[in-house]
């Protein structure tokens, strides 16, 4: 299962509950792109428009050996759920503070996926303690490594 993106941003800026599977609706070029790695889903997110669900704002650079039929580099593209997935989306994020957040692109079975992380936005705060725990645990692990090597 090759990862073409992810989205360093995501954990350091949400606290996600749930991640669910998505599919993309994409063009021959667009997935040609995508599989040489050239993705980026670093300032996107997930829209909600006349009941679907579209990935906006994400970049994928044209193809280098494409014709003149070309797609559009940050098109809005439409997510592939199912009604009852969408539906529970739908009601999370009209709750105050849900977002719905790609965290990462990768493939499956040939086929492009993307990960939509439902979460809370943190506050600086959280980020703070965020930090600090991960300090902690790296000055933990180097102290037990300098004693197992003594």
């Amino acid at each position: 299962m090759p990862v073409y993106s992810t989205n360093p941003n995501a954990s350091r800026n949400y606290a996600f509950e749930e991640f669910f599977e998505a599919g993309l609706s994409l063009l021959g070029s667009e997935v040609k792109s995508i599989k040489q790695g050239k993705y980026s889903i670093k300032e996107s997110y997930v829209l909600l428009k006349r009941g679907e669900l579209f990935i906006v704002n994400s970049y994928i650079p044209k193809y280098s050996n494409s014709s003149f039929f070309t797609h559009d580099e940050t098109r809005d593209r439409k997510l592939l759920l199912r009604k009852a997935e969408i539906r529970k989306l739908i009601g999370k994020v009209k709750i105050k503070g849900y977002a719905l957040i790609p965290t990462k692109v990768y493939s499956k079975k040939n086929l492009v996926k993307i990960e939509i992380g439902l979460g809370k936005g943190k506050k600086l705060y959280d980020k703070r303690v965020d930090i600090k725990k991960k300090d902690l645990n790296r000055e933990i692990r180097r102290d037990f490594k300098s004693k197992l090597s003594i």
